[in-house]
Order: C-alpha cells, then sequence, then structure tokens
C-alpha cells in the first residue's frame, strides 16, 4: 500500500479510500491510483481489513448436497447446461448477486459425506453473517453461532423463534396444484411421491396435498404412496414403476395405478417421465405428472413439466438483505418471518398445453401457463 501511495503521489489514506470508498476520491486520482496498482500488483488484504474493521465482508451458505447424478452432463454432453441446476444453484445466484450489490463476497458450505457439523465452526468463523438450510445444521450448533453474528435460516419450519426466517408456500402450492388436477381434470386416483420425513418441505406439500384431497372428498392417507430416500431423477424413475405395477385389491380406494402421480419435486418428476416412457406409458393421455420447485429441467424434458416455481433466487436475495440489514443495524431486535409466494405452472405433462401434445414428435416448445400466484 505505501509503494502504490508513493507511485501515484498520493496519501495512504487516499489509496484506502480508493478502495473503500471509491466514489469519494476525485475519478482522475482514482484511476491514477489503480494503475499503481496494476503496475504493482497489488491487492488489498481481506485478513488486513477484518483485523481493522472487526469484519470479514464475506457472508456464508450452508446447504445439504442436492447433487443429482443424473442431472450431471460431461463435457461433450449437448443437453442445456441449464438442465443441471437444482433447487440449491437458484439460491446461491439470489445470494451471489445481491452480496456482491451490497460489497460481500459468498462462502458457500455444502455438507457432503462427513456431515454438515464439521464444515459449521469453519464457515461462521469465516463469516460477517450466515444463512442455513433448513435441517442442515444442528439446531444446538445454530443457537451458538447466533450469539455472535446474524443467522437466517431458509425453508422449512421456523426451528429457533429468535431467528430470522424465510420460506416458501409449500402447502399453499401443493394444494392449489391437487385442485388443479381434481377439479380441472377430473382426476379422482391420485398418489403422492415425497422423501423422507426429516425434509421439511417435501411434508408440507403432502399436507397441502391431503388438505386438498379432502376438500374435494377423495380418500387420503396419513403418508405418502411412497417414500424414497433421496429425492433423484433415479429415485423417481423406480416409484413411477412401483405405482404401476401396483394391484388394485378390491378396495375402491386402490384400484390399481393412479391417474396422476404428484412428486415433491422435479427431479424425481423428471425420472419418472423417463420411466414412463420406457414402458409405453403416455402422458398425460394415461397418467399425469407434476412436481414442484420449477427448476429449469422441468422446462427441458418431453412432455415439459406441470410444476410449483419457487422463488428460488428471490429467496437468496431476501437472506442477504436480511443479513446486511442486521449487521449495519438497520434491523429491530425483532426477528421477521417471511412467507414468499410462489406460482403452479401448468404444462403438458398434466394436459394443459395441447401445443405440445400435438407438436412434431411431441417437441414443440411449451408456453407456460401460471395459475395463481399462492
Amino acid at each position: 500500500m505505501y509503494d502504490v501511495a508513493e507511485r501515484s503521489g498520493v496519501s495512504i489514506a487516499t489509496v484506502s479510500r480508493v478502495y473503500r470508498n471509491p466514489d469519494s476520491v476525485r475519478a482522475q486520482t482514482r484511476e491514477r491510483v489503480l494503475a499503481a496498482a496494476r503496475e504493482l500488483g497489488y491487492v488489498p488484504s481481506g485478513n488486513a481489513r477484518g483485523l481493522a474493521s472487526r469484519s470479514t465482508g464475506v457472508l456464508g451458505l450452508c446447504f445439504p448436497d442436492y447433487a443429482d447424478p443424473d442431472t450431471e452432463t460431461g463435457p461433450d454432453d449437448e443437453a442445456d447446461d441449464n438442465a443441471a441446476m437444482l433447487y440449491s444453484d437458484q439460491i446461491i445466484r439470489g445470494m451471489e448477486r445481491a452480496a456482491r450489490r451490497h460489497g460481500y463476497a459468498l462462502l458457500i458450505a455444502a455438507s457432503l459425506k462427513g456431515g454438515p457439523e464439521s464444515l459449521v465452526a469453519k464457515v461462521a468463523g469465516r463469516v460477517d453473517g450466515f444463512a442455513v438450510l433448513a435441517r442442515t445444521v444442528p439446531t444446538e450448533d445454530l443457537e451458538v453461532i447466533s450469539r455472535r453474528l446474524p443467522v437466517v435460516m431458509l425453508a422449512g419450519p421456523r426451528e429457533i423463534d429468535h431467528l430470522d426466517h424465510i420460506e416458501a408456500a409449500n402447502s399453499d402450492g401443493q394444494r392449489e396444484l391437487t385442485r388443479h388436477l381434481i377439479e380441472d381434470h377430473g382426476l379422482r386416483r391420485l398418489s403422492f411421491i415425497a422423501g423422507e420425513r426429516d425434509s421439511p418441505d417435501a411434508e408440507a406439500r403432502f399436507r397441502g396435498y391431503q388438505e386438498a384431497c379432502r376438500t374435494a372428498g377423495l380418500p387420503v392417507a396419513d403418508e405418502p404412496d411412497v417414500r424414497i430416500a433421496m429425492m433423484t431423477q433415479a429415485e423417481g424413475a423406480r416409484a413411477a414403476g412401483m405405482l404401476l405395477d401396483r394391484d388394485g385389491d378390491g378396495d375402491p380406494g386402490d384400484a390399481g395405478p393412479p391417474q396422476a402421480m404428484l412428486f415433491a419435486n422435479d427431479q424425481m418428476a423428471a425420472g419418472a417421465l423417463h420411466a414412463l416412457e420406457r414402458r409405453g406409458v403416455r402422458v398425460p393421455a394415461d397418467v399425469a405428472v407434476t412436481g414442484f420447485d420449477g427448476i429449469p429441467l422441468s422446462r427441458l424434458v418431453r412432455p415439459a413439466l406441470t410444476t410449483v416455481r419457487q422463488p428460488m433466487r428471490r429467496m437468496g436475495e431476501e437472506a442477504v438483505e436480511r443479513l446486511v440489514r442486521r449487521l449495519t443495524g438497520a434491523d429491530s431486535d425483532e426477528p421477521m418471518s417471511l412467507m414468499l409466494p410462489v406460482t403452479p405452472v401448468y404444462r403438458a405433462s398434466c394436459g394443459c398445453d395441447p401445443a405440445v401434445l400435438s407438436g412434431p414428435a411431441g417437441r414443440t416448445a411449451a408456453a407456460d401457463v401460471d395459475g395463481p400466484a399462492v
């Protein structure tokens, strides 16, 4: 820094202002300082800044590893790269965009095989604020972390009352999507496919499904028709096969394969579409298929997938806005809970887009038909 100041003919304080508050320095002087820095290869030290300001300039995000090997493409794969973009990817994009706007960097930690516990302390010790997806970090660890830096919980139920919390209207979205299948398409035999019970979003979606069925006077069980451990394409394909092979036992409520398969996420639904095609089952003529999340993959499968679009990027952006407000003292001590609306998107897989069904080889591009935001 001394070298930059000497070469550009300004004070050390001016060099500091160029990097900390560039608008406070005249443009001509600022460019002279930056040119000297480029010549000398100078980069401001984040560690030194942190020692001086007691901040890191970094926000953290910790989330489960949602990797789905069936969405990963090789270097020679011609598929749209966006097909592999999953739920957490969209949240990261939203957080990164908002963090950059506020002058922060983003530190990301996915809970891989070693478990999230080994990452929590490392991430929390390197950031000014922390966002974490539900059920990723043990509650007791979050309690400790929140004593010294702001924490925002994303998705799932509000587990800690004194922390800020942001979630999507999962139950409302699934209820509206189920109502659409029952009332607008006249479907009566429905099956819901969920993940493990420790997935709070999937459980909320199942509750919305149950509510819609009860409102329509349809029988509904206390448990999903199929539970699977990993909500991936491969497991969705397996679940679809199980439902196709299910035999009715004379009970009117169990009259064989369903008229519609409602999956708790788009990845499983995409896998089911592939499995149904292999078995010669027509979608939606023989069975309707729906997902949830609205990831790019839902537009690219054929037939295009009816789903519920979550505001995933907005969730990431809202998390950063909340953390920044806490860090700058712009918010009171009262914790905030924000429910973001979701939007059903009706496409060909439930029979809502005849253009797709009549197009050449079933590949006419689908235009989304948005339902009401809920």
